[in-house]
C-alpha cells in the first residue's frame, strides 16, 4: 500500500510542477505584449503636435460643414414651398396680389444665397467662419420672413383650411336659400289666393253693365238643350269670369261640331251676375249653348245634407282659417297652403255632387277653371269606361302621386280600406258615368269619409284625397295625352308633350292670369282670351 502511494504522489507532482510552469510562461509573455504596445502609444502622443500640421484643413471644418449643409437644406427647402406658394397664387389668378410679389421676391432671395460661393464647399476648401455666420444669419432671416409669410397666407392657401371654409359658406348659403325658398313659397301662395285688381276690375264693369242695362240682361228661355243626354256636356264649377271664358272659348273653337256642346256654368252669388252679362255680351260661336247658374239655385246643398257645408259653418274650422292667421302663415309655408279660400268655398265641392245637379244626363265631363282645350274632345264620351265612374289621367310615376301622399295612412281605417301604393290620378279633366255613379252611391261614400274626417284625421283640406277615396277601383285610367298638367308649378313640362295633349292643366299656384304665371305657357291660355271684349281692354290685363 505505501508502495502505491508513494508512486501516485510522485505523479501528481510532476503534473502540477508542468501546468504552473505553461502558467508563467503565458503570464510573462502577455506582460510582454502590453508593454510594448503601451510603448508605442505613448511614443505616438509624444509626436502628436508634430503629426497635426501635416492633416489636411477640411478636416479641421467637419462641424462647420455639417452646419453649413444644415443651412443649405433650409433654404432650398424653404425656396421649393415659396415657389410652391407663387405658383397656387398664379393658377388663382392672384397675379397681381401683394401675396405673389412677396413669395417671387422671396424666392428670389433664395436663389442668390443659394448662388453666393460661401454656401457650398467644393474642392475641399474650407469656408472662413466669420463669413459663415453672416451667410447663416441671412438664410435664418429669410426662413423666418418666409415661414410669417406662409402662416399669413394659410387661409388661403391651405387646402384643409379652405375646404372648411367653403364647407361653412356652403351651409350658410343653403340656409338663406332654404329661408328664400319658404318666403317665396309663402308670397306665391299669398299671390295665388288674392284677386288680381284686373279680374277685381272686370267683374265691377260687368256688373256695372247690368246694373245700367237691366233690360238688356234678362234671364233667357229656357232651353231643352241642357238636359238632353245626346249632347256633349260640359261642367265648369267657378267664380273667375275670365278662367271660365277661356276654358269655355277653347273649347267651342276646337270642336268639329261645337253646336252639340253644351257647358254648365255654376259660379256664387256674387258673381252671377258678371257671367251672365259676359256671356250675353259676348255670346258662344257656332251654335253652342251655355247654363249659368249660382251654387245656391241648388237648393238640395244644404248643411243637413253635405258634410261639408256643416263643417264649413263649423266654429271649429273658422277658428282654424281665421285666428292668428298673418302670424302663423308666415311661419308656415302648408298652413297658409290649406287656408286658401278655394277650401272654404263650396264651389271647390260640388263635382261631388253631379248626378244630383244633372239628373237627367247620363255623362258629363268636368273641367277645371285653369285648364285649356287644345283639341276635339268627344272622344271622350266614345271610351269604354268599363262599367267604372271616372275616366280620369294617372299621374303616379315611382314613387310620386300615390295614394300614401294624399291619405293619413297611421289611421287604422285608412290602411285597412286602401292600398298606399295605388296610383293617383288628376281631378281637373275627368269625364263621368253619371249612370254608373248613381249605382255605385258614389255620393253616398263621399259622405261617409267627410263625416269621419270633421277634425281632418284622415287628410287635410282639399277634394283630390276624398276623391281617390271615393272613386278607389272605380276610376279607368285613360291615355296621357288626353290630360297634361303642371302648367302652373313644372317648369320642365316639354312643349312637344303639350302640343300632343288635347288638355292643358295650370294646376299649381302659377296660374296663367297672374302676373307670376310662368311665360312659356302663357301665350297658350292668353291666345283664347277675348282681347276684343272692351272690358277686357279697360281692365288692362297686361296679356
Amino acid at each position: 500500500m505505501a508502495v502505491a502511494f508513494r508512486g501516485g504522489r510522485n505523479g501528481v507532482g510532476s503534473g502540477l510542477r508542468s501546468f504552473f510552469s505553461y502558467r508563467i510562461f503565458i503570464s510573462a509573455l502577455f506582460s510582454f505584449l502590453f508593454l510594448a504596445t503601451f510603448s508605442v502609444v505613448l511614443n505616438s502622443s509624444r509626436h502628436q503636435p508634430h503629426l497635426d500640421h501635416t492633416l489636411p484643413r477640411t478636416f479641421q471644418s467637419d462641424p462647420l460643414k455639417a452646419r453649413l449643409d444644415l443651412i443649405h437644406k433650409q433654404a432650398t427647402d424653404h425656396l421649393t414651398l415659396v415657389n410652391a406658394y407663387a405658383t397656387y397664387a398664379r393658377k388663382l389668378k392672384l397675379d397681381a396680389s401683394k401675396q405673389l410679389k412677396l413669395f417671387e421676391d422671396l424666392a428670389v432671395n433664395f436663389s442668390d444665397l443659394q448662388a453666393k460661393p460661401g454656401l457650398k464647399l467644393e474642392n475641399g476648401n474650407a469656408i472662413e467662419e466669420d463669413a459663415f455666420r453672416q451667410i447663416e444669419k441671412e438664410v435664418k432671416d429669410k426662413v423666418k420672413t418666409a415661414r410669417m409669410m406662409i402662416v399669413e397666407s394659410k387661409e388661403s392657401y391651405d387646402t384643409q383650411l379652405k375646404i372648411q371654409k367653403l364647407k361653412d359658406t356652403i351651409f350658410a348659403v343653403q340656409e338663406q336659400l332654404t329661408k328664400a325658398k319658404k318666403n317665396g313659397a309663402v308670397a306665391s301662395l299669398i299671390s295665388a289666393k288674392s284677386v288680381p285688381k284686373s279680374l277685381n276690375c272686370l267683374a265691377m264693369r260687368l256688373v256695372g253693365e247690368r246694373i245700367s242695362n237691366p233690360e238688356k240682361y234678362k234671364d233667357a228661355p229656357f232651353d231643352s238643350a241642357v238636359e238632353d243626354p245626346s249632347l256633349y256636356h260640359y261642367a265648369v264649377f267657378s267664380d273667375n269670369v275670365i278662367a271660365v271664358s277661356v276654358v269655355v272659348r277653347s273649347v267651342v273653337v276646337n270642336a268639329e261640331e261645337p253646336w252639340k256642346h253644351v257647358f254648365h256654368v255654376v259660379t256664387d252669388r256674387m258673381n252671377l251676375a258678371a257671367m251672365k252679362v259676359w256671356f250675353k255680351m259676348r255670346p258662344l260661336d257656332r251654335g253652342a249653348r251655355v247654363e249659368i247658374k249660382s251654387v245656391e239655385e241648388f237648393k238640395f246643398l244644404n248643411s243637413s245634407y253635405a258634410p261639408v257645408l256643416r263643417q264649413l259653418e263649423s266654429a271649429k274650422l273658422q277658428k282654424f282659417y281665421f285666428e292668428n292667421q298673418a302670424e302663423n302663415s308666415t311661419r308656415d309655408e302648408h298652413n297658409i297652403k290649406f287656408k286658401n279660400p278655394k277650401y272654404l268655398s263650396v264651389l271647390n265641392h260640388l263635382r261631388f255632387y253631379l248626378p244630383e245637379m244633372y239628373p237627367k244626363l247620363n255623362k258629363i265631363l268636368f273641367l277645371d277653371d285653369d285648364v285649356v282645350v287644345q283639341k276635339d274632345v268627344t272622344g271622350l264620351w266614345k271610351i269604354n269606361l268599363d262599367g267604372k265612374v271616372n275616366g280620369a289621367v294617372e299621374t303616379c310615376f315611382g314613387s310620386f302621386h300615390r295614394y300614401g301622399q294624399y291619405l293619413n295612412f297611421t289611421h287604422p281605417l285608412i290602411k285597412e280600406s286602401f292600398n298606399p301604393n295605388a296610383c293617383a290620378w288628376a281631378f281637373g279633366m275627368n269625364i263621368f258615368d253619371l249612370n254608373a255613379w248613381r249605382r255605385e252611391k258614389c255620393t253616398d261614400q263621399y259622405h261617409y269619409w267627410q263625416n269621419l274626417n270633421e277634425d281632418r284625421s284622415l287628410w287635410k283640406l282639399g277634394t283630390l284625397p276624398p276623391g281617390l277615396m271615393t272613386f278607389y277601383s272605380k276610376t279607368k285610367s285613360l291615355d296621357k295625352s288626353w290630360h297634361v298638367l303642371g302648367l302652373g308649378y313644372n317648369p320642365g313640362v316639354s312643349m312637344d308633350e303639350i302640343k300632343k295633349a288635347a288638355v292643358i292643366h295650370y294646376n299649381g299656384n302659377m296660374k296663367p292670369w297672374l302676373d307670376i304665371a310662368m311665360n312659356q305657357y302663357k301665350s297658350l291660355w292668353t291666345k283664347y282670351v277675348d282681347n276684343e271684349m272692351e272690358f277686357v281692354q279697360m281692365c288692362n290685363f297686361g296679356l
